[in-house]
């Protein structure tokens, strides 16, 4: 078994630790260049996440969030077994254009207003009604948190479900750190949050394309 190649073991295990605390049996894939690794993983609503840490890696391959991260604390050097079908995402392109800045301190204040928001339907319902938590997450995650307007072209809506990906990754630094900046970016039909300790994606919903299974190339 090849070793994973990871030299920034530190920035990795924050990574995989917030990771696994989101969803326990996640699978990270790692792709390596430039004598750097990229980890991605997809989170349980929907958005990619990435941070790129110090290490050549072991070119492309998909395990164990949680095997990985035991495999880092214990200062093992194997890459746990492969996991390669469990990865079933597109990634965005390479390339992305930045078109604004947003301050840590906002996108923190409106992640933190969105949970509190669902705390507070969640124990008393909507005027009265009991209101299924699932239901109250997914409308809230659907929400856009903000619109920003490039210089040249349409504006970008930044729903909540990147917002809220940043923030409990922990991408916006530690909390009392001092003031971060973040910047929205666009890769074709991407949207993305670009922070100091990693980035979000989100692939706009009204690009994806429903393909019927009578017209699909392998049927």
């Amino acid at each position: 078994m090849s070793g994973h190649g990871l030299l920034g073991v530190p920035d990795a295990g924050a990574f995989l630790a917030r990771l696994t605390r989101l969803d326990p049996g996640a699978p990270v894939r790692l792709r390596s260049a430039g004598g750097r690794t990229a980890l991605w993983a997809h989170l349980p609503w929907d958005v990619l996440v990435t941070r790129e840490v110090a290490g050549p890696g072991p070119g492309d391959a998909t395990v164990s969030a949680a095997g990985l991260l035991a495999a880092l604390a214990a200062g093992g050097t194997e890459l746990p077994e492969r996991r390669d079908t469990q990865w079933r995402w597109p990634l965005p392109p390479p390339s992305s254009t930045a078109v604004e800045s947003v301050s840590g301190e906002e996108l923190t204040r409106l992640a933190t207003a969105a949970a509190g928001t669902l705390r507070e339907i969640t124990a008393g319902g909507v005027d009265g009604r009991a209101v299924g938590q699932r239901a109250v997450r997914d409308a809230l995650l659907d929400h856009v948190a903000l619109v920003v307007t490039p210089e040249h072209g349409n504006p970008v809506e930044v729903s909540q479900r990147l917002v809220q990906a940043v923030a409990r990754m922990g991408f916006l630094g530690p909390r009392g750190a001092g003031p971060v900046e973040a910047r929205v970016r666009t890769s074709s039909a991407w949207v993305g949050i670009s922070a100091p300790y990693g980035v979000a994606w989100r692939q706009s919903a009204h690009k994806l394309t429903v393909m019927p299974m009578a017209s699909h190339p392998k049927g």
